[in-house]
């Protein structure tokens, strides 16, 4: 695998990964019952990456209609294998997440809404919002007193972090209030790092070029949430228009 152009490197990385970045289940079912999403509701799932996610909306929401939408054709066709059983009920689609048409009752957005900027993303997708919508999205995010390892963590992979009041000050600046909140820690970040330090042992022995660059650099951010994993967190948010 040396001929691999670095895009396709990363992707050859997540090529077998259930999810694209940290979270859990019960994360989903949370915000779905603190957005109070109906029975029957529209929901978009944005960044959808493989389908993790939109499975679990699927699950919870079995009489909901869901759109989910990514602009990587690999995480397109790897969602709508996993969202087939389904049926019509569940539509992948490639495309931006930053041009939804809706209306949906409730935006999920797991660990993608930085492509955008939160205040950004929000005021985008305030007119894709049925008039009682809300959207739920996660958020690298500062916890109090941080070690230098954590702030290590995200000099590397986030440097313009804040902590949660930096969050909720670009939630209201978008015209937003909080209707909840809760830190994403421990568990749901295992839940992707440990399959990837499995992917990176599988991949290791044929690697070369621009994939064992990209293992390398995978090893070493899998490192860096290892010398301090109580600290590293998202704000997962759900949030309403004013």
């Amino acid at each position: 695998m040396s001929d691999l152009t670095p895009d396709e490197a990363f992707l050859t990385i997540y090529a077998d990964l259930a999810r694209e970045g940290p979270g859990a289940a019960a994360d989903v079912g949370w915000a779905l019952s603190v957005a109070a999403t109906p029975a029957q509701a529209r929901i978009c799932d944005a960044g959808c990456g493989s389908g993790a996610d939109t499975v679990t909306l699927a699950k919870e929401r079995p009489l909901a209609q869901i759109e989910a939408v990514d602009k990587i054709t690999q995480f397109v066709e790897a969602a709508r294998r996993r969202t087939a059983p389904f049926g019509a009920r569940v539509q992948v689609r490639e495309g931006d997440m930053a041009d939804l048409s809706g209306p949906y009752d409730l935006i999920w957005c797991a660990g993608a809404i930085y492509f955008l900027g939160v205040s950004e993303g929000l005021r985008l997708w305030r007119k894709a919002l049925a008039p009682s919508g809300a959207v739920a999205f996660s958020e690298p995010c500062l916890l109090p007193r941080p070690s230098q390892a954590a702030l290590a963590f995200w000099a590397a992979e986030y440097p313009q972090i804040t902590d949660v009041a930096g969050i909720r000050a670009r939630v209201a600046a978008a015209g937003y209030r909080v209707l909840g909140e809760q830190m994403q820690v421990g568990d749901a970040w295992e839940a992707f790092y440990v399959p990837m330090g499995k992917r990176i042992a599988k991949l290791r022995p044929e690697a070369s070029g621009a994939l064992s660059e990209a293992l390398d650099k995978a090893e070493a951010e899998i490192a860096r949430w290892k010398a301090a994993p109580s600290e590293i967190a998202y704000a997962l948010m759900v949030v309403a228009p004013e």
